[in-house]
């Protein structure tokens, strides 16, 4: 399992013209399932991401989570 994370301020996932997904500030994950993979792998990535620290804290540096901010996850 792969993924790809951008911080973003909003994001939305369209199939044709109708919106499936929609977040504010948070994380967009594009993830790459392989043939391998299974509910564990998923889960373990999940948590991962969730506790990632991508998000500036007050000094500026590198060291808040998306659990610590209640910020939000759309996973493609």
């Amino acid at each position: 399992m792969r993924a790809v994370v951008q911080r973003v301020s909003s994001a939305s996932v369209s199939v044709g013209e109708e919106v499936v997904g929609r977040i504010g500030e948070g994380l967009c994950v594009f993830v790459g399932v392989g043939h391998e993979d299974d509910e564990g792998s998923a889960a373990r990535l999940a948590d991962k991401l969730w506790h990632l620290r991508v998000f500036a804290d007050e000094d500026g540096k590198m060291n808040r989570a998306a659990a610590d901010l209640d910020r939000e996850l759309l996973v493609v």
